[in-house]
């Protein structure tokens, strides 16, 4: 029985014995949106702005100057110190969301693996996995989280 099971069932268990499938969309939808809430207040927005448009800077350059290897090389040394330091602003919020995870995957796993598949043939990750990358992108846009 996975970790926090008992709870997990007190508040989803109801739900997801009369509709799997939308009980696994409202579960994916809570935990976007607390993974793009976490994001958005444990990361510096301006400076995850500022980078993302260095980036985009960066890449536009690298299409001026793909005939110049040298030019090219230098680009991509500078994007990929933008990309590591666009990864230590993340490292917080990710550590923080790892956890809600590795808690909520097995109970969903122990949950839905018996009730097999949910949507167009494919099992609960697969259903989990395209709504969670669907509520993502929209939060995020919304929520304007960089």
């Amino acid at each position: 029985m996975a970790f926090g099971s008992g709870f997990l069932n007190s508040i989803f268990g109801g739900f997801i014995d009369w509709n799997p499938l939308w009980a696994l969309i409202v579960i994916s939808f809570f935990l976007m949106l607390i993974t793009t809430l976490i994001y958005k207040y444990f990361t510096d927005q301006e400076a995850m702005k500022a980078l993302k448009q260095e980036m985009k800077d960066i890449q536009n350059e690298m299409k001026e100057f793909k005939e110049d290897p040298a030019k090219m090389m230098e680009l991509q040394k500078k994007s990929f110190s933008k990309m590591g330091e666009s990864f230590k602003h993340q490292i917080k919020p990710m550590l923080i969301t790892f956890v809600p995870f590795i808690i909520l995957f097995p109970w969903l796993r122990e949950v839905y693996v018996p009730r097999g598949d949910l949507l167009f043939g494919i099992g609960w990750f697969g259903t989990y996995f395209i709504f969670g990358i669907g509520f993502n992108i929209i939060l995020r846009k919304l929520l304007k989280v960089h």
